[in-house]
């Protein structure tokens, strides 16, 4: 009852409605050619329905009058595309005829309801009107005062009601079809995937940088030696700029520009996250074996985030202490290892970071494995990312 007597009030309503009224222009420009054949509209709806582009118009008809609240949103109710498959032309076919049964039923009480209101409240003026009357019979006066607001009622009621069951057979027989659902899902599937690795790109490139910067300052305070802080400022420089780089280019994949943002780094640039942890004051041991120049894309640029999380790490928890990289292309798989003994005192617990995550996932979407952990006295990290299904 509250719904009812809220209806009036609620804008859908009337937009309902006049989903309801549009077929009627059809079936009243009908009348007045043939009336006597008035099945006609249902005829011609038959190869309406089996054109894919009517699929579309009424999709996005239907989302606009019936559900507009859900007019904007991509898990829409009711689909708007065309028919790709001969299910989705028929379930259109007989959606039009649906609508146009339930636009002959909505005509009647459109009519009718108004003109006897008009007809109570003549009568309740004392100046009823001649002819034929929409009423069964002709009222008092005082009665048909009383009765004025009922057709108006009755009217709301039956709109609102069929306003509902267009828009419950609009979700069925419009709804997106399974094969439009799995799109839709392998859509929203890339979607987080593309945040997720934006997300890593963001943790990788600013943690390395703010890592460096704060190991960096807190050496040259700590030193005292102005030669050494210069060598400092000049570090905490050149890994800004890179990470300054690298926030722009994420930036406009997020901003999605149309221009080409700047290539992602690759381990043929690795001295430089190998220079930039010296200078923090580590002593770096690195071999780097095989021509990494020639490395699939997806295996050079993950394999630079690898290293790069993994001297972060190293920096961060451990400080300046001695770190062996070994980097080697072996065969059908590139090997990269970073190791630094242990701190003493309490047991590191690292395996339940979020950068340690983005490296086991990151080897994982190439099919490759990322190990890390204590490991004989030391802290290892340990990926082996395959070539040859890369390529």
């Amino acid at each position: 009852m509250y719904r009812l007597l809220r209806a009036p009030l609620q804008p859908v309503t009337y937009s309902r409605w006049l989903h309801l009224c549009v077929p009627i222009l059809l079936v009243a420009l009908w009348m007045f050619i043939g009336p006597e054949i008035p099945w006609v509209p249902l005829l011609i709806a038959v190869p309406l329905g089996l054109v894919p582009w009517v699929r579309l118009v009424e999709g996005l008809q239907a989302r606009f009058l019936l559900t507009p609240h859900d007019w904007d949103r991509s898990e829409s109710t009711i689909s708007a595309v065309p028919s790709k498959r001969w299910n989705d032309r028929w379930r259109t076919l007989l959606w039009l005829e649906v609508r146009l049964v339930l636009a002959g039923g909505a005509w009647v009480p459109t009519v009718w309801l108004p003109a006897m209101t008009v007809e109570l409240v003549s009568i309740a003026i004392g100046h009823p009107l001649g002819g034929d009357l929409m009423l069964p019979f002709a009222p008092p006066r005082w009665a048909a005062a009383l009765l004025v607001p009922v057709p108006l009622v009755l009217l709301i009621a039956i709109v609102v009601l069929l306003g509902e069951l267009i828009t419950a057979i609009a979700q069925r027989l419009l709804g997106p079809s399974a094969a439009e659902r799995l799109t839709a899902l392998e859509a929203r599937t890339e979607q987080l995937l593309e945040r997720n690795r934006i997300a890593r790109e963001l943790h990788d490139s600013i943690g390395h940088a703010l890592t460096v910067a704060v190991v960096q300052a807190g050496a040259a305070r700590a030193a005292g030696d102005p030669e050494f802080t210069d060598r400092a400022l000049c570090a905490i420089e050149e890994t800004g700029r890179a990470a300054l780089e690298d926030l722009e280019r994420v930036l406009g994949v997020l901003r999605e520009s149309g221009q080409r943002p700047s290539q992602r780094p690759t381990l043929v640039e690795a001295d430089r996250l190998l220079e930039s942890a010296r200078a923090s004051g580590a002593a770096v041991d690195a071999q780097l074996t095989g021509p990494l120049d020639k490395l699939p894309g997806p295996v050079t640029r993950e394999g630079y985030r690898i290293l790069q999380e993994a001297l972060t790490n190293v920096l961060r928890h451990c400080g300046p202490v001695p770190v062996r990289v070994r980097i080697e292309m072996a065969g059908d798989r590139l090997d990269l290892e970073v190791s630094n003994p242990l701190p003493a005192g309490p047991a590191l617990t690292l395996g339940s970071g979020s950068g340690l995550r983005g490296m086991r996932e990151r080897a994982a979407l190439l099919g490759g494995e990322a190990e890390t952990g204590p490991f004989e006295g030391s802290w290892r990290v340990r990926a082996r990312l395959p070539l040859e299904r890369i390529r």
